[in-house]
C-alpha cells in the first residue's frame, strides 16, 4: 500500500494518503450531508449540511490515522521498524517490519488502537450529549455523536479474532502465550481471517440478492479474504527461510557499474560482458551510488548522454541490509519500486552482496528440496 500523498513524519514514520481515501471521503460526505444530518438535525441550510459533513469525514479520517499511528508508537517501542502508516478506501495501514519480540509485545501492539478508537469514540459521545444536555446547535451534536458511534463501531470491529484484523494479532498473542509456538498461533489466527473474510462476502452476496445492498461487505470480506490467505503464504516463506541469514542467499561480490560511464559504455562493457540485468552503481572511491536496471536504461528520459551515476536508482530509495541480518527480517523490505525487488548487502559501506526474488526462491525450492512432501506449516 503505497502513498500518493505525505502528510509528513512522526518519530520517522512517513505519514501518507492513497488517492483511494477520496472513496471513503466521499461515501461519508454523502450519507451524511444528503442522508443523515438533514434527518437527525432539521433546520439548516443545504450547504451547512454539506459542511458539517465534509468536516466530520475528514474528522473520521483523522480518528483513523491516530488508531494507526498508536499501532506504530507502541511498536517502535517494542523494538519494531515501522515503514510507513497510509490512508487509503477501508481505512488505514501501518507498515510494520519484523516480529514482535514475545507474546505480550504482541498484545500491545494490536491492542493499543482498538483501545485509542474506544477512547475517541468515549469522549466525542460524552461531548455530544453534553452538548444535547446544553441545548447546543443540534448539528454539531449530531456530527459528535456519529463520530462517536462510528469510533465504536471501528473499535469493535478492529477486535474481531481473525487477522488482519487487529483482534487477529491478540487471538495470536493469547494463543502464542499458550502454545509457546509464534508460527503455528499466526497461521490459526490467518486462518480465521480468511473464515471472517468469507462470512462478510456471503453475507454481503445475500443482502445483495434481496436488493438490500451488501457490496460494501463483499468489498469488505474479499479484501480481509486476500490479506489474512497472503499473510498465511508470508508466514509459510518465513518459515521455510528460518534461521538463514542474508549472506547465505545473496550474490556475493556482484559486479558494480562505476557511475561516471556513459550508457553505451555500460550497456557493451557490463551488460553485454556478464549477462546480468541488476548492477549496483559505486562512485570513484567505491561507496555505493544506487542500482540500475536495463529496464531504468530503456526508460530513462535523460538519453544516451547521461551518465549512469544519472540514470541510477538513488540510495535512498533502494532497500539495503547487512550480511548477517536474518533473512525474514528484511524480507519486507524487498519490493517491486525503484529497485525492482533487489536489496543491496553493505558492509562498512560497501557493496558485499545483492539478493533479488529469485535469490530468495532458491532458497525456499532448496528447503523444499531437502524436506519433500512436507508443508512449511506443519510442525514435526
Amino acid at each position: 500500500m503505497t502513498s500518493t500523498v505525505t502528510l509528513g513524519r512522526i518519530r520517522g514514520v512517513e505519514i501518507g494518503v492513497n488517492w483511494s481515501v477520496l472513496g471513503i471521503l466521499l461515501l461519508i460526505t454523502f450519507g451524511l450531508g444528503a442522508v443523515r444530518f438533514p434527518d437527525t438535525a432539521e433546520g439548516y441550510a443545504d450547504g451547512e449540511y454539506w459542511l458539517a459533513a465534509v468536516v466530520t469525514g475528514l474528522v473520521f479520517l483523522g480518528s483513523i490515522l491516530l488508531h494507526e499511528i498508536s499501532h506504530a508508537l507502541v511498536a517502535l517501542r517494542e523494538g519494531l521498524q515501522v515503514r510507513g502508516i497510509t490512508l487509503w478506501l477501508l481505512g488505514g495501514v501501518a507498515q510494520l517490519e519484523g516480529r514482535a519480540r514475545g507474546p505480550g509485545a504482541e498484545f500491545r501492539i494490536a491492542a493499543v488502537g482498538p483501545f485509542v478508537s474506544l477512547v475517541i469514540g468515549a469522549v466525542a459521545g460524552v461531548i455530544a450529549m453534553a452538548f444535547s444536555a446544553a441545548d447546543v446547535s443540534p448539528l454539531v451534536t449530531a456530527t459528535l455523536a456519529w463520530l462517536a458511534g462510528i469510533n465504536v463501531v471501528l473499535a469493535v470491529f478492529n477486535m474481531v479474532p481473525a487477522a488482519p484484523l487487529d483482534g487477529g494479532r491478540v487471538l495470536r498473542s493469547v494463543l502464542w502465550a499458550w502454545r509457546k509456538d509464534a508460527h503455528w498461533s499466526a497461521i490459526v489466527a490467518s486462518r480465521a481471517g480468511r473464515v471472517f473474510g468469507a462470512v462478510l462476502i456471503g453475507f454481503g452476496v445475500l443482502l445483495f440478492l434481496s436488493d438490500r445492498g451488501g457490496l460494501w461487505f463483499v468489498l469488505l470480506g474479499w479484501f480481509l479474504f486476500n490479506m489474512a490467505r497472503a499473510e498465511e503464504q508470508q508466514l509459510v516463506i518465513e518459515e521455510s527461510l528460518s534461521g538463514l541469514r542474508v549472506r547465505d542467499v545473496m550474490t556475493a561480490d556482484p559486479v558494480s557499474a562505476p557511475s561516471d560511464i556513459g550508457v553505451d559504455q555500460f550497456l557493451d562493457d557490463y551488460v553485454l560482458r556478464h549477462r546480468f540485468a541488476t548492477f549496483p552503481v559505486v562512485d570513484p572511491e567505491g561507496h555505493p551510488r544506487g542500482v540500475l536496471t536495463l529496464r531504468r536504461v530503456r526508460e530513462g528520459s535523460r538519453g544516451s548522454d547521461a551518465s549512469v551515476g544519472e540514470l541510477a536508482c538513488p540510495m535512498d530509495e533502494v532497500p539495503t541490509a547487512g550480511p548477517d541480518d536474518l533473512l525474514v527480517s528484511v524480507l519486507g523490505r524487498l519490493d517491486d519500486r525503484c529497485a525492482e525487488g533487489r536489496m543491496l548487502v553493505l558492509d562498512d559501506g560497501r557493496v558485499v552482496g545483492i539478493v533479488s526474488p529469485v535469490d530468495v526462491r532458491r532458497a525456499m525450492d532448496l528447503h523444499a528440496a531437502r524436506h519433500p512432501g512436507v508443508h512449511p506449516s506443519e510442525r514435526p
